[in-house]
């Protein structure tokens, strides 16, 4: 059982925090090898997408080396992140793209590994205005 004092470690969510934050340089710039590497690299992994649902990391790979690059930079309107003992991290963020009024949300589940900070699922979605 999980008690309080394992909940929101601090050195935990700024490792997960600067993970989040290479991850986020990544996906503006369109850096499809970094986003690989920070996906786990596992047939369990998942990604629901705005418009496509993804189940293993050579799916998800597949869809980000066919994405268009065009579009992808966005502001972050409110994070959230919540570790639980020492080894997993709900990330949570509310973001806006310029020109779209819409709401998008997305939520990851970041798992340490031997090799680093890895997200084993993740969803994005919109909200209508």
């Amino acid at each position: 059982m999980i008690i309080e004092q394992s909940v929101n470690v601090p050195e935990v969510l700024a490792e997960v925090q600067a993970a989040f934050e290479e991850y986020e340089r990544a996906l503006t710039a369109n850096d499809v090898q970094a986003l690989d590497r920070l996906f786990w690299r596992d047939d369990r992994t998942l990604r629901y997408g705005t418009s496509e649902n993804l189940y293993g990391h050579d799916e998800i790979a597949a869809f980000r080396a066919a994405r268009s690059p065009r579009g992808l930079a966005r502001s972050i309107r409110r994070r959230s992140l919540c570790s639980f003992g020492r080894d997993f991290v709900v990330a949570n963020i509310e973001f806006v793209r310029d020109g779209d009024t819409r709401i998008g949300r997305q939520s990851q589940a970041w798992v340490r590994f031997p090799e680093g900070w890895r997200v084993v699922a993740a969803h994005v979605s919109w909200m209508q205005p």
